[in-house]
């Protein structure tokens, strides 16, 4: 069988690099005309797909759709394409209603760490109908694939949502560090973060979540000033005034709460 890969960027090269030395038969397209080692070069989605079992799209969230439709004309039934983009839930499902009448599976891969580095071996969470031929498939070349109970767009989901603390996290650190260099404390809120992050443990999570609703009043004021003071050192605040104005809205419904109680 022979494996497609659309886009050969930093993922898509060493992933379908590793198929390649794993003893898979890979073609590849990329628009803008790289070339991978062992890889047979094609100059089109359609070209590259015309007689392939499966198909890797790794374009990027915005091109997902564009790949798909323009190798959609030689696309054969029975074919498996899996997406693994970074793409929202509703843009896999999309695809998949895209391939229906075309008799083409679609599965939901989501990468769950980086791929440098990793390439084939980076694991990845994989959910649809035809999820578990994409995990044999696979699986058979050295992939590290775990298969998500759900119809496609469960696997991004899940991603996506811990994302959302992952990358969150990652902001609300550069965001605060900038304005401790700005205030000349970088080196000792540096050493602060990294004391607090190594103190987590299993009952963090619930810690966070309840100390947030249980003082959100006096915490989205702490916030308000937090924001007023990366403002007067010149640093651009988006980070600090979300929290704020996430707390207040925590704030403002307990509030609520409390009056329809007491009524």
């Amino acid at each position: 069988m022979r494996i497609a890969v659309l886009g050969l960027g930093e993922a898509g090269s060493e992933i379908a690099y590793d198929l390649a030395t794993a003893g898979a038969d890979v073609c590849g397209y990329d628009p803008k005309g790289i070339q991978v080692e062992g890889v047979g070069p094609r100059s089109s989605e359609a070209e590259a797909v015309i007689d392939a079992g499966l198909v890797l799209s790794l374009n990027s969230s915005h091109d997902a759709m564009t790949a798909l439709e323009n190798a959609t004309a030689a696309l054969r039934p029975g074919t498996l394409w899996a997406d693994l983009n970074t793409a929202s839930p509703g843009m896999k499902v999309a695809l998949a209603e895209r391939t229906e009448k075309l008799g083409v599976l679609v599965v939901d891969v989501a990468l769950m760490a980086t791929v440098p580095g990793k390439g084939l071996r980076t694991p990845m969470l994989v959910s649809g109908e035809a999820a578990a031929r994409y995990a044999d498939l696979m699986s058979g070349y050295g992939a590290h694939v775990e298969i998500q109970a759900g119809p496609v767009g469960s696997a991004i989901s899940r991603k996506l949502l811990r994302s959302v603390f992952y990358k969150g996290l990652a902001a609300a650190v550069v965001e605060a560090l900038r304005g401790a260099e700005a205030a000349g404390c970088a080196e000792w809120l540096h050493e602060n973060i990294s004391a607090e992050l190594a103190g987590f443990d299993t009952h963090t999570i619930d810690r966070l979540v309840e100390g947030t609703r249980t003082h959100a009043r006096r915490r989205a004021d702490e916030m308000a000033a937090a924001t007023e003071q990366l403002q007067e050192l010149g640093v651009p605040a988006r980070v600090a005034p979300a929290a704020r104005d996430l707390l207040v809205e925590l704030r403002d419904a307990t509030a609520v709460g409390s009056e329809i109680l007491a009524g």
